[in-house]
């Protein structure tokens, strides 16, 4: 039997386990990013390790979503950050160099390598033939540190894609019909990946796009091969040496196989306020809009910005529209201005943003009240973009020009001129803001330099022998990490200080949440479906920690989250029956007994006793070997204490 790509690249990094699904595997990490909104943290947590210099071959820290700077707090960070990665042996991209993912794609992605990166869109690299995964931050310093990186065995599933795209049919129109299919829990404990002869006529950047958005599936991660198409582009980069050819073998065997005629999508998009919540262009009619905005590590490449250009050149947007235009990396804005290109955008009315994640991440461009936003961004939650009632629309670049002409939701299918964009064969290569770390023997020179709003990694505690504790939060299914831990301009300068933020912990859920906390000193969360999908944000469990949650129940948990939660010490448990959910209620006494030995021992049920009402729940408690004894350790930065 055969070997799929990601089962290859897997095999030739394992270094804990086997390769058997739904087994505990540890692997061998190549490279690793982080971002400004994560990278604090990572790095306070890496000091704490005691590692004098990264053992990776190749590990980059971004400046790209704290860059609006309207006090000294992120400023302080990018400082911070930078002193960091000069004196532990990290290149450092200052901030106006780009979007972590379009930049590394471009930059540092090599075929057949593993990277994880403090960002849950890290598998954007896939896209070139990478096993890249979103992680959290800690589990990112672990690996810096030299440490393996541990995942569950994913289950391999095969998107077959056939036929070719008609004309204003783009990318993101294919993730969104997987979308459409899959829904957003559809892709958890899988590795998405994609072949068949489709796939010959799209570029790397467009099968990024579509990697990208496999963090919207809640896969592990999303994959194309290492082909002729991603030769030339690395090739372009200056890169081919770079190059390995990749290929899934003619027997490999999938879990799941999906098939998606290309030429039968439409342009589609994703409704307020899911990703998965997909219609085409067409069924949602031509609905005034207020605002377009174009960019974010899913659609910014130089491939995407050409094609809006083509589509604006001559005419001016929709005087009731606000348009924003962020290019992905500095390579991209300096292409765009060679070309004449940004010239176009900005004659058409298009307001030209920094090289940023910016409004994606709730950094400014906030829509009116209400307002119906056209983005061609990976998230659409409810609040996320700044405006609480605001009505965010996922869609492809040609239809969001398309729309911003029109002034209402526009089908790019029906415009009359056909467009024609050809990319260089040599991309602007000028690395010159990227900062190489300080020699080995230079790096006892650096000063690190941190600011006041930066405070120390919470405390943890080991598991004590009993957990009893009041339901201090019931919430629904799908709850997101931007439920959980908002983001946003006013929130996010003060992502490396956790008691700060402690206050805005399940604002949009229920804002009396962090009080009541503060009042009983320890909790429980009780939690539905998918609980903690998108942002791979730690900070959703290391605030539940800062405020004494003691383990989170649910019907299901998102990956990256489940993993954090374990990280910190927080214990993640699910119903057996999912019935038994509507057997506990808000402030509820509720105690995990004997819940120490029951680590210990290594049983996969846990028994959770109501108080209040009298009821006994069997809980699962499905935790590898390792997983138990970082919960009994108190979380992953006691464990690689205790273990080196």
């Amino acid at each position: 039997m055969g070997y799929t790509i990601a089962e290859k690249i897997i095999k030739a990094h394992l270094l804990d386990g086997e390769m058997t699904k739904g087994q505990d595997i540890g692997i061998r990490i190549d490279q690793t990013l982080t971002q400004d909104a994560t990278g604090t943290m990572a790095y306070l947590e890496f000091e704490a390790m005691g590692v004098p210099r990264v053992k990776t071959e190749r590990s980059v820290a971004y400046i790209d979503h704290n860059t609006l700077q309207t006090g000294f707090e992120n400023a302080d960070d990018h400082r911070f950050i930078g002193s960091i990665a000069k004196k532990h042996g990290i290149y450092f991209s200052r901030p106006g160099n780009g979007i972590c993912h379009q930049v590394h794609l471009e930059r540092f992605s090599v075929p057949g390598k593993t990277l994880i990166g403090s960002d849950s869109h890290t598998p954007t690299c896939g896209g070139i033939g990478m096993l890249a995964m979103g992680a959290g931050g800690l589990d990112v310093a672990v690996a810096m540190g030299g440490g393996t990186y541990y995942i569950t065995m994913p289950k391999m599933v095969r998107v077959n894609l056939t036929g070719k795209l008609r004309p204003f049919v783009a990318a993101k129109d294919i993730i969104l019909e997987v979308l459409r299919i899959l829904t957003v829990k559809g892709g958890v404990g899988k590795i998405v990946e994609y072949g068949g002869e489709g796939i010959k006529t799209l570029s790397v950047p467009e099968r990024a796009t579509i990697t990208n958005m496999g963090a919207e599936l809640g896969a592990t991660t999303s994959i194309f091969p290492a082909d002729e198409i991603a030769r030339q582009f690395l090739s372009a980069q200056n890169r081919e040496e770079d190059f390995t050819e990749l290929l899934p073998d003619s027997d490999a065997v999938y879990d799941e196989v999906v098939e998606i005629d290309l030429s039968t999508l439409k342009p589609s998009a994703a409704l307020p306020h899911s990703p998965d919540n997909v219609k085409t262009v067409e069924e949602v009619g031509p609905i005034k809009i207020d605002q377009v905005l174009i960019g974010s590590c899913t659609n910014s490449s130089l491939l995407d910005m050409l094609r809006v250009a083509e589509i604006l050149k001559g005419k001016t947007v929709h005087p009731d529209v606000s348009l924003g235009i962020a290019p992905g990396s500095k390579q991209v804005f300096n292409m765009l201005a060679d070309c004449g290109a940004l010239g176009v955008l900005i004659a058409a009315g298009a307001r030209i943003l920094e090289c940023a994640c910016g409004p994606c991440i709730g950094m400014g461009q906030s829509p009116n009240s209400a307002g119906i936003s056209l983005r061609t961004f990976n998230r659409n939650f409810e609040g996320r973009s700044g405006t609480a009632d605001g009505q965010i629309y996922l869609v492809s670049p040609e239809t969001a020009a398309a729309s911003a002409i029109a002034g209402y939701f526009t089908d790019p299918t029906t415009l009359k001129d056909d467009i024609s964009v050809t990319i260089p064969e040599k991309f602007l290569i000028n690395d010159n803001m990227v900062e190489p770390p300080a020699s080995v023997e230079d790096a006892h020179k650096v000063e690190i330099l941190r600011g006041p709003n930066i405070k120390p990694f919470p405390v943890t505690k080991p598991l004590e022998s009993v957990i009893a504790a009041k339901a201090l939060l019931k919430v629904g299914d799908n709850i997101t990490t931007d439920h959980i831990m908002p983001a946003g301009a006013k929130i996010l300068p003060f992502r490396s200080n956790i008691p700060f933020l402690s206050q805005f912990c399940f604002r949009q859920c229920d804002e009396k949440f962090p009080d009541r906390c503060v009042i009983n000193k320890q909790g429980i969360i009780i939690g539905g479906v998918n609980y903690g999908q998108g942002s791979s944000r730690e900070h959703a469990a290391l605030v539940p920690l800062y405020l004494g949650i003691k383990a989170v129940i649910t019907k299901s948990f998102a990956r990256i989250h489940s993993a954090n939660l374990i990280n910190a010490g927080i214990l993640p448990l699910t119903f057996t029956n999912e019935e038994d959910y509507d057997k506990v209620s808000e402030n509820d006494e509720l105690e995990l007994t004997d819940i120490r030995t029951t680590i210990e021992t290594g049983s996969n049920k846990a028994v959770l006793k109501n108080k209040t009402t009298g009821d006994e729940i069997t809980l699962n408690c499905n935790l590898s070997t390792r997983q138990r004894a970082i919960i009994l350790a108190g979380g992953l930065l006691n464990y690689t204490k205790e273990n080196g």
